[in-house]
């Protein structure tokens, strides 16, 4: 391993690269942290930084107006270190189906020169592991001419695609940084109530794709009385880990990989990150092989769990931004949701309250002025509050919306239903 300072390491990338950096609970800060002061000193111009789904305590220091001529975030999910960043302006996003960005830079459509990782120590033949996070750093690796890596000594041991023998490394430096943790959401009455609808709707020997959230734990917490069931998701949480102790997550009945929990990256807690340490059941993959509908269909009763901002009367449902306002992506939704639905037995759900914090009905009559679709109406299958699911298969558009309407707080209905009326006409007071 060609160990070397921090600063040393930032100095071999050239100026206008573009750069992959690796997300979950691993972003390589310290790496980060060295190109910002070489920015900061005018070192460097027209970089190009890529960032996938992340998690860090603070906002990037980097992604600002006054070092944007030497570094300029382009992400495919923002991710909440670079959400004030993104909506000022400062940073720009690349909309793309999560499983489809490892396709953009093998295809060269993104050129990519340098990837930035958080690895493990190499073990006795000299392999690292990217350990919690495969996404789109796998990718980015297999694509560059420099790869810079700090090797951590936090950073677990995971099976499956995420690893680089250290003398692909271009350059490295050594780092002691705990991996960020993420708290377990708490889980209020109303996830309570749509995480047992929802729980009510998945039969044993069910494989879960399950989202990150109050919600998808609520809907994991329901699930202690199954029997036989299995794990192929994008993001592996602490919910499933009292499943897994259970043998309820067992993965005995999955197509793919039969006894593995499959991920492409992981964020929780260190006891989470602990248990998948050298865990040969846990196995981590590129996120073009886990989001990709054409694998998870060949698991039978593939269910997709997934949140929302907002859902239309007709189906339509906005995941990754308020308005105009983008403040996620589109991440794995449309890629479970098509793969679930092709799937023998498979379900789709989108689970969300029925009003927001402030009140306001998140099942509306249209989305709101730049909202983005992540899911259309016609793949729309199951919506779930905490008053009800709406079974939109197969339905009308008027249909749709009485059933929608039906599961949305009480004091909206009646603005609903008027609202329904002028959109669909007299053939919605018809609707049985």
């Amino acid at each position: 391993m060609n160990y070397v300072t921090p600063r040393e390491a930032v100095n071999l990338i050239p100026d206008n690269a573009t750069i992959v950096i690796q997300g979950s609970t691993s972003v390589p800060t310290a790496l980060l942290d060295a190109l910002t002061e070489r920015a900061k000193e005018g070192g460097v111009h027209g970089l190009h930084l890529i960032a996938g789904f992340g998690i860090l305590p603070e906002q990037a220091p980097w992604a600002t107006q006054e070092l944007m001529n030497a570094m300029h975030a382009e992400t495919i999910f923002v991710p909440n270190w670079l959400r004030d960043a993104t909506r000022s302006g400062v940073a720009d996003t690349i909309p793309c189906f999560l499983g489809e960005v490892p396709g953009l830079f093998r295809d060269g459509t993104v050129p990519v020169d340098v990837t930035l990782l958080n690895v493990s120590e190499p073990d006795e033949n000299g392999f690292c592991s990217f350990g919690i996070s495969a996404d789109i750093a796998f990718s980015g690796q297999e694509c560059s001419r420099i790869i810079l890596a700090q090797v951590n000594k936090h950073m677990p041991r995971t099976f499956g695609d995420p690893v680089i023998h250290e003398s692909c490394i271009t350059a490295a430096i050594r780092a002691d940084i705990p991996l960020v943790e993420v708290p377990t959401p708490t889980i209020s009455p109303d996830d309570r109530k749509i995480g047992q609808f929802i729980a009510d709707q998945i039969p044993d020997g069910a494989c879960l794709q399950i989202g990150v959230g109050g919600i998808p734990n609520a809907v994991l917490d329901a699930l202690h009385d199954h029997k036989h069931l299995g794990l192929h998701t994008e993001a592996i949480t602490d919910g499933v880990l009292p499943l897994i102790k259970k043998g309820i997550i067992d993965n005995s009945q999955k197509t793919i990989l039969p006894g593995k929990s499959v991920g492409s990256l992981v964020l929780g807690s260190r006891a989470l990150y602990d248990h998948i340490d050298g865990n040969p059941d846990f196995v981590i993959k590129d996120v073009a092989w886990t989001n990709d509908p054409r694998i998870i269909c060949q698991n039978r009763k593939a269910m997709a769990i997934n949140s929302a901002v907002e859902v239309d009367l007709t189906g339509q449902i906005c995941a990754d931004s308020i308005g105009d306002t983008i403040i996620s992506g589109v991440g794995g939704q449309h890629d479970f949701m098509y793969g679930a639905s092709l799937s023998e037995g498979g379900k789709c759900f989108i689970a969300l309250p029925s009003r927001t914090a402030k009140g306001r009905s998140k099942i509306v009559p249209h989305l709101a002025p730049g909202a983005g679709v992540v899911t259309t109406r016609f793949q729309a299958q199951y919506i779930v509050t905490e008053w009800g699911i709406a079974y939109l298969r197969g339905k009308t558009t008027a249909a749709r919306a009485k059933a929608l309407i039906e599961i949305a707080h009480p004091d909206d209905r009646e603005a609903l239903e008027r609202s329904a009326f002028e959109r669909f006409g007299p053939g919605f007071l018809y609707v049985k």
